[in-house]
């Protein structure tokens, strides 16, 4: 089984680990309106990205970034549903760099973490919770097989659901 140092390979994207070494790059992203607009609306501290994107809340959630063309053009993570679930089911999140959308890496890099979290992990649910507003990541979502689910609350709520035992 793969390990949180395993790089991810796509068809146009290749997601890869994120370390201390990406905190620069992900502060100055994280940092800026246009990136954060649908991640929270609210630019985050050097000090907040360290803490919660260059790896430091491993195993429960994997961070990756995600790159195209040889060049980082996003991040993207999956966390587990709870600590004490059985590791089947859990989520994504992923924001590309306003420069790098409407090019297909957000479904390509969506596609191949669901391969991983299916075929090498088992997982049976996977979800999204993309602002509703935000119609171009909606669209993309959806492309990479998810359907759109009840949500106990007012946002958005997409689900991927894997055939059998996730491993299909």
């Amino acid at each position: 089984m793969p390990d949180a140092t395993t790089t991810l390979d796509g068809v146009l994207t290749r997601l890869v680990p994120t370390t201390e070494e990406d905190l620069d790059l992900l502060a100055r992203w994280f940092a800026a309106p246009d990136f954060v607009e649908h991640w929270g609306g609210v630019p985050l501290s050097r000090k907040e990205v360290a803490e919660k994107y260059v790896g430091r809340r491993r195993p429960r959630v994997q961070s990756y970034l995600v790159v195209a063309e040889g060049a980082p053009v996003g991040y993207a993570q999956f966390w587990h549903a709870d600590a004490s679930d059985d590791g089947i089911e859990g989520g994504i999140d992923m924001v590309l760099h306003p420069e790098s959308r409407g090019r297909g890496w957000g479904p390509d890099a969506a596609r191949t973490l669901l391969a991983h979290l299916g075929g090498e992990l088992g997982w049976r649910r996977v979800t999204v919770d993309p602002v509703r507003e935000n119609v171009r990541a909606v669209r993309a979502w959806e492309k990479a097989g998810f359907r759109q689910v009840r949500s106990e609350g007012a946002g958005l709520l997409l689900e991927f659901t894997f055939p059998g035992d996730g491993r299909g």
